[in-house]
């Protein structure tokens, strides 16, 4: 019975902590965040990323007006991803 429990146990956190994990990396998604993240794009100086981050940051203001928090943290990580931040 002990082994029972406590290969049940293993085997929950096994599935827990990948979910877990990956909340931890998605990026903030508020107006504070949305700020600061804009002004770093702006000061880029390499063109094609400044365009990729500027085009990821336009899909998650939209994602955060529709109330999307989930897509709108993704795009502000490939965002952050494009800037080299992560």
């Amino acid at each position: 019975m002990l082994k029972i429990t406590i290969a049940a146990a293993v085997l929950a956190s096994a599935f827990a902590l990948p979910a877990f994990a990956e909340d931890t990396m998605m990026a903030k998604c508020d107006d504070a965040s949305m700020m600061s993240a804009n002004s770093k794009i702006d000061a880029m100086s390499d063109g094609s990323h400044k365009k990729m981050a500027m085009k990821e940051m336009m899909m998650a203001q939209s994602s955060m007006k529709e109330h999307k928090m989930k897509n709108c943290s993704m795009h502000m990580d490939k965002a952050m991803k494009s800037m080299g931040a992560m």
